[in-house]
């Protein structure tokens, strides 16, 4: 990808010095290894937020649909019947 865009901002000497020998011990200069921390930040970020966002889903889907407790062997023949007599249940008071 073509690098089209400049941007700069303040770091410590200390930070800079940091990146710098570590681009230097990589073999890569210092503007592509930022580009790829940047990246990498961004990807977890996003990988964060979804697992946050999701969880908040299931919080509100749990809101709603409840959750039934059977202790039942056969639970996969009777599950329908039993989840709308909890959902009459639940709707009817």
């Amino acid at each position: 990808m073509a690098k089209t865009e400049v941007y700069s901002w303040r770091l410590s000497p200390e930070l800079k010095a940091e990146l710098e020998t570590l681009a230097r011990r990589e073999g890569r200069s210092l503007a592509d290894l930022l580009e790829d921390i940047s990246r990498r930040w961004l990807r977890e970020s996003r990988s964060a937020d979804d697992g946050e966002e999701q969880a908040r889903l299931h919080a509100v889907a749990r809101r709603f649909a409840g959750s039934v407790e059977i202790d039942d062997p056969d639970l996969s023949t009777t599950v329908r019947e039993r989840v709308r007599d909890r959902l009459r249940q639940r709707h009817a008071g």
